[in-house]
């Protein structure tokens, strides 16, 4: 369970305790959405990468390759060689990313595959289903994530149905923890916030699902549409109402300067596919900014991509090479260029903790926020 050790402002220091390890708060989760970061980075190589949390989705592995295959075989750790905790998202973002495929009820909701059309049925009971088949460390709640700007009255609704989502997915998780046969019997779940861009639909639903003592707390629907000032007015609004002793989630989020602004707003968890996705499209991020690896301008530069960075291909590689790799359209690219970027990311986070529990989050803040979006 969640521990808070320190504070800084808002900014939090803690540690986390699962069945499957502890972990340290703020942290970054990286992003294997269907039990494998995209770029050809194994589990294997993530321990080297610093690491502590990996992200898999309900959604995708249920369509392949199944979640009772996933049983089968052991559950989701043993399936991937992964022995540090894994988070689940429900299926619930996909309640928004596939708007055009899938129809709400009050049941659930019913898809058609974006694979091949087959036609599925997802619900509180049936996410939980999945992802104790998965075996996951940390379940999350299955929830409507609407789109930013949405109608007030249809985002209420989608407050309260999520919130009765909720207590059925509590309901469910308990009985399946219950059973002889579940992997993991201590599997956590943690509720989601939802009501756009209202604060005061965000605040009532906070209060809420807060009530029901769950083992944490995110903020969902957010970084899908509104501006970043949009996204930080909202976690001010939201922050006052989560509770103090529980781990909080910004869900999705996002570049290193979101991560920096929501850890002074009292954030500890996050997850974006942005670090791996920016990397195989040739965009990395240094402790001075981002550089876009193909231009001319790296073409006879042996330097590496971050002087100040150990990573793996910092310490191997230039960016003359890299960049050469990207113009033969050569797999190894965007491996490179993964590993150095998860590797920044998990960095960033690192850093963070240690400025936190020395008390200069704050200029830490002031020096980097702005820094890392700048462009090279």
């Amino acid at each position: 369970m969640y521990k808070l050790l320190k504070n800084d402002g808002k900014a939090r220091l803690g540690e986390f305790e699962t069945v499957h390890g502890s972990f340290s708060t703020p942290c970054f989760m990286n992003v294997g959405t269907a039990a494998a970061i995209k770029g050809g980075i194994s589990s294997v190589d993530l321990r080297d990468l610093k690491t502590q949390v990996e992200l898999c989705n309900t959604y995708h592995l249920e369509l392949r390759p199944g979640s009772e295959i996933i049983r089968a075989c052991g559950g989701l750790h043993r399936f991937m060689n992964w022995d540090k905790p894994i988070l689940t998202d429900s299926g619930g973002f996909q309640v928004f990313s596939l708007a055009k495929l899938r129809k709400i009820k009050e049941e659930g909701v019913y898809f058609a595959s974006h694979i091949d059309g087959k036609r599925i049925f997802m619900g509180p009971e049936e996410s939980m289903q999945i992802q104790s088949n998965l075996g996951s460390t940390i379940a999350m709640a299955f929830d409507e994530c609407v789109e930013n700007p949405a109608p007030y009255d249809y985002v209420k609704a989608s407050c309260d149905r999520t919130t009765r989502w909720l207590v059925r997915s509590k309901t469910a998780m308990e009985k399946l923890n219950a059973a002889p046969d579940t992997i993991n019997k201590r599997q956590l779940l943690f509720g989601i916030n939802q009501g756009s861009t209202y604060a005061d639909l965000r605040i009532s639903h906070m209060n809420e699902i807060a009530a029901l003592d769950l083992d944490g707390y995110a903020i969902g629907g957010l970084a899908v549409g509104e501006s970043a000032d949009e996204m930080y007015r909202i976690i001010e609004a939201v922050e006052p109402h989560m509770p103090d002793g529980k781990i909080r989630y910004l869900m999705g989020v996002g570049t290193p300067q979101n991560i920096i602004e929501a850890v002074y707003r009292g954030i500890d968890l996050f997850d974006c596919v942005m670090p791996s996705r920016n990397a195989r499209h040739g965009t990395v991020f240094t402790w001075k900014g981002y550089m876009h690896l193909p231009n001319k301008t790296h073409e006879t530069d042996m330097s590496p991509l971050d002087p100040e960075c150990d990573c793996p291909t910092c310490k191997n590689f230039s960016r003359a090479y890299l960049r050469h790799l990207f113009k033969a359209n050569e797999q190894l690219a965007g491996r490179l260029a993964v590993t150095h970027n998860l590797y920044f990311y998990n960095t960033l986070t690192e850093r963070i903790r240690e400025e936190v529990a020395a008390g200069t989050f704050t200029e830490f803040r002031n020096k980097y926020s702005k820094l890392l979006s700048t462009r090279l």
